[in-house]
């Protein structure tokens, strides 16, 4: 319960003022049935008009004031819980934000969506429930009871027996249910990742002409989906028909009691039908307070996902007193090891030594899965190592701020993302205050000035989501240029030219030697072409180094980098 006070408190009036509200509508509630026998006992019965205007007038009066409390209730209950559930949403999105790679490979991209939007919802609905039943449930429930014996003993001693087998019926059906509940929710993550998939790969879908393929696999999950509502479904409505029939026969069995007593006279009619009312209103509370519990078995589901989130314990903390900052970007690997699946025994990364000066351009090369894209998101801790250190400029990353090492090492990832918005949002993520005039020089720098004037509205143009209305290579230069805009002592370029043409990879590679001359350069790539021209090559296979050294040193002595360079000359001489 703590999890959520602190959801609460800043509401605290909302959430007290809906139940007492509600409290005006359930004395309401227990009143009118009491008006109603006086007026038919000592009006109707006798006759008397003047007492049943009275009568009447009370009723509206106290119709009116429930009313108020109706609807008070409804309003500030309303407030409460979508105030509840906007600070919640924002909180489980700030927390995800601060999400290392390896937290949010736990969960599903369509998880996440799942917990931030439709589970919250589950939870604001209990909430809104919560407070309007809280106090009208077991208020109407005990102000019936009260009413009941008072009017008759011997028929609400039917209620000893009929309250206990409700809550046994109550009690059974839910604890089957919540467990279906919980499938349910998983069943919609599923979904959810699926329709993301398809819809941000769509062009993909259609180039392959997949569209059946994706259909039916939608379907398959949608089919799941279905089932387990219906499983979690098929428990739950079956809860009114039994309350139901309950409520009923109880009713029956309360007008032939009471019908009898009316008829040797040791009951008025009066009483008879405030009986009735109320016995009506103990059963009604009762289904009210088990449709509560239908709505909590699903909402504790949904908690369970949310605090998961909020409880996920973020594996890269940052030291945020510290006053270290990238002056010169000189990168030391020190005993590195690193593995994915930490109870595996395989090492994506074995016990990596290596310095990289500062201001040098370093490729990297080797096999596809060798480790190099591991390897650099060391350097900005997009993951933590397992074992050893790394450093740059002699500090250990650990013992930077996040936001001070992230702004000194710009990183180019492999799959290139674009966000809707104008070319110049896009581009001045790397620095919000960018002049105009600076947006244009380092997108002169990543070759991408001529492609965005010839659009019509220029660096306005408008990007779709994902940057789709723009080729390839476009794309990878676009975040080229928004990574150099953050000025960086280190850039890692994660095989971001693979989707231009060897020309303008050149004309990037020499504005770099020359308008970042004082940067530290780390150039992924597939091509020998792309970093042939290094300071430094790295080759590496199967999370080790296997050579370091220029590409006519590694030419004459490492055997990796003889097969990848000789496989690609004799491919360049086959294709011609």
């Amino acid at each position: 319960m703590s999890r959520w006070t602190k959801y609460i408190k800043p509401y605290w009036v909302y959430f007290l003022l809906g139940p007492l509200c509600m409290i005006v509508e359930v004395l309401g509630e227990v009143f009118i049935p009491d008006l109603f026998s006086r007026m038919i006992n000592d009006g109707v019965l006798k006759s008397s008009e003047s007492y049943v205007v009275i009568m009447c007038l009370l009723m509206i009066l106290t119709a009116v004031l429930m009313l108020l409390g109706g609807v008070g209730g409804a309003y500030f209950g309303a407030k409460a819980s979508v105030n509840f559930a906007g600070d919640l949403r924002s909180d489980l999105y700030s927390k995800i934000q601060r999400f290392s790679f390896s937290n949010i490979d736990k969960f599903s991209s369509g998880s996440l969506v799942t917990r931030l939007t439709n589970d919250v919802t589950q939870l604001q609905n209990f909430v809104n429930m919560l407070l309007r039943m809280c106090l009208r449930s077991p208020g109407m429930l005990v102000g019936a009871l009260i009413m009941t014996i008072i009017k008759s003993p011997k028929t609400a001693l039917i209620l000893v027996f009929v309250i206990p087998v409700m809550a046994i019926f109550l009690t059974f059906f839910i604890k089957r249910g919540f467990p279906r509940f919980q499938n349910m929710q998983t069943k919609i993550d599923s979904l959810n990742s699926n329709i993301q998939e398809n819809i941000t790969n769509v062009r993909v879908v259609k180039s392959f002409v997949r569209e059946d393929f994706e259909e039916e696999k939608f379907k398959k999950s949608n089919y799941e989906l279905k089932n387990a509502g219906i499983s979690a479904m098929n428990v739950m409505i079956m809860i009114q028909p039994v309350m139901m029939f309950l409520m009923y026969a109880t009713s029956i069995t309360v007008m032939w009691i009471g019908g009898n007593d009316v008829i040797v006279g040791s009951m008025t009619l009066g009483d008879l039908t405030a009986l009735i009312n109320y016995i009506s209103q103990i059963l009604m509370s009762i289904m009210m307070l088990s449709m509560l519990f239908v709505f909590s078995s699903r909402a504790i589901a949904s908690g369970r996902r949310i605090k998961e989130v909020l409880d996920e314990k973020i594996d890269i903390t940052e030291n945020e007193s510290s006053d270290a900052v990238v002056k010169n970007g000189e990168i030391e690997f020190r005993n590195v090891s690193f593995r994915y699946y930490k109870n595996s025994e395989k090492k994506v990364l074995n016990n990596i030594n290596l310095v990289i000066p500062a201001g040098k351009t370093v490729g990297i090369i080797g096999s596809t899965g060798s480790g190099k894209t591991t390897l650099v998101s060391m350097i900005p801790r997009l993951y933590d190592v397992d074992e050893g250190e790394v450093l740059v400029d002699g500090v250990n990353v650990k013992n930077y701020s996040l936001p001070v090492l992230r702004q000194g090492v710009s990183m180019v990832l492999q799959k290139n993302v674009l966000f809707s918005g104008t070319i110049a949002e896009n581009l001045r993520w790397g620095d919000e205050n960018a002049s105009d005039a600076e947006m244009k020089k380092w997108a002169t720098a990543a070759q991408a000035d001529n492609f965005i004037e010839s659009f019509p509205d220029g660096y306005e143009t408008v990007l779709d989501q994902g940057g789709t209305n723009v080729s390839g290579g476009q794309k990878q230069r676009l975040c080229i240029a928004r990574a150099l805009l953050k000025k960086p002592k280190v850039i890692i370029l994660d095989d971001s030219t693979s989707a231009v043409d060897t020309a303008t990879e050149r004309n990037i590679r020499k504005t770099f030697s020359e308008e970042l001359s004082g940067s530290t350069k780390i150039i992924i790539a597939q091509r020998i072409s792309s970093v042939k021209d290094s300071d430094m090559i790295i080759v590496m296979d199967d999370g080790n180094i296997t050579g370091v050294g220029t590409h006519d040193e590694l030419l004459k002595n490492n055997v990796e980098y003889q097969e990848i360079y000789y496989s690609q000359v004799d491919r360049k001489e086959d294709e011609a």
